[in-house]
């Protein structure tokens, strides 16, 4: 979905795989270049924002197309965020437009 493509203008995306394996298997994979050369930033695994800790969480205002598996207000920073949950291609296409998109259109 990211190959050969840009992030949006203003659009932070921040890929955090699940596990050290999964890290492992992306790095091998050649997709950390990808996320890389199309303007993401890759992290070691980690909860980061998804917890509202660190690593992107949200100021008042902000959104977020996450691949969480959990919303509630607050959990990825400002109580006056907005958290909006999809699939890794849905977040990938959203990345690239700068708003909500369907992966079909990209």
């Amino acid at each position: 979905m990211l190959k050969g493509k840009k992030l949006a203008k203003g659009v932070r995306c921040i890929v955090i795989p699940g596990t050290q394996k999964i890290w492992r298997q992306a790095m091998h994979e050649g997709l950390f270049d990808i996320f890389i050369d199309a303007g993401a930033v890759v992290s070691t695994p980690t909860c980061g924002p998804c917890l509202g800790g660190h690593m992107g969480i949200l100021a008042a205002g902000e959104r977020a197309v996450s691949t969480t598996n959990r919303n509630f207000v607050g959990r990825m920073g400002h109580v006056d965020s907005e958290v909006y949950l999809a699939s890794p291609a849905v977040a990938a296409a959203s990345a690239v437009t700068g708003y909500i998109t369907n992966p079909e259109k990209i």
